[in-house]
């Protein structure tokens, strides 16, 4: 991954140990490589976060940076075959996309994604995904009944706290995950397609997928589980949609930290890797 980081800062793409086939994605689009976020002057800031999966020869990287000086987010995956790449998949938060839904300076890496589990705070790798796979089943669904939420679970996306932040203005991002999700404000999303769980720690309990999330746009409100009617708000009641990398830990089962970059496109638009429409389809 440090070899990556290097070649993208040299902008010199010669310089990665690549396989014949290798293929690259930014925002869910195929380049060759050498374009895309390979052409500004780009530099890699203080935000640093490593995750691997040995078994699957799989790496993540989440960090900061700016391109010719604007500051961005990036997600990165790279797949290693025969200490050669053969995939790479990145998808990277801009100043053109990011609108006021990040923070690039609160970015820092959490302790408790990187400290390792007590062994019998772990889970195999299959009830790993299942567990983070049901986060997604709960969205779509609107409700917390699927989801193994911890009761401190807390969730960050681009850099902001969207959920278990108590001095945040917005009175749902105060509550944690599993409340969020009992008021059913989630079904302004239509629907997750094409989840991939590609990097799974069991030593740290975490997951890495990737997804996307489709809007539809039809409703201009939506009921909550009490039988409030709420506004559907701005981008919400557009057809859109969002590629997201969401990263997992889970403890004893649970969901305790879940840190995401989301990126919107267009509706619809596919990852560039397939996948399911859903884990259970």
């Amino acid at each position: 991954m440090n070899q990556y980081l290097a070649a993208l800062e040299a902008r010199d793409p010669s310089k990665l140990p690549l396989a014949k086939s290798a293929k690259y994605t930014e925002n869910g689009v195929q380049l060759k490589l050498g374009d895309g976020m390979w052409g500004p002057v780009v530099k890699m800031t203080e935000y640093k976060l490593y995750f691997a999966d040995p078994k699957a020869g799989q790496v993540g990287f989440y960090g900061s940076l700016e391109e010719h000086g604007h500051p961005a987010i990036l997600g990165l995956r790279l797949k290693i075959e025969d200490r050669k790449i053969s995939e790479m998949e990145a998808i990277v938060l801009r100043s053109t996309a990011r609108g006021t839904f990040s923070d690039v300076k609160a970015l820092k890496v959490d302790p408790i994604m990187t400290q390792p589990l007590a062994p019998s705070e772990r889970r195999t790798r299959d009830e790993l995904i299942t567990a983070s796979d049901a986060y997604f089943e709960g969205m779509e669904k609107g409700t917390d009944k699927v989801t193994p939420f911890d009761p401190d679970c807390k969730r960050i996306e681009n850099g902001v706290v969207t959920a278990n932040d108590p001095g945040n203005a917005k009175q749902i991002s105060r509550i944690p995950c599993g409340q969020q999700f009992a008021t059913g404000f989630t079904k302004v999303i239509t629907k997750v397609h094409e989840r991939r769980y590609p990097v799974v720690d069991e030593e740290r309990g975490l997951v890495w997928g990737f997804i996307r999330f489709d809007h539809a746009g039809k409703d201009k409100t939506i009921t909550y589980n009490d039988g409030s009617i709420h506004p559907v708000n701005t981008p919400f009641d557009e057809p859109f949609s969002f590629q997201i990398c969401e990263l997992f830990k889970v403890r004893n089962g649970k969901l305790l930290r879940i840190e995401a970059l989301v990126a919107p496109v267009p509706y619809g638009m596919p990852t560039g890797w397939g996948g399911k429409p859903s884990h259970k389809e």
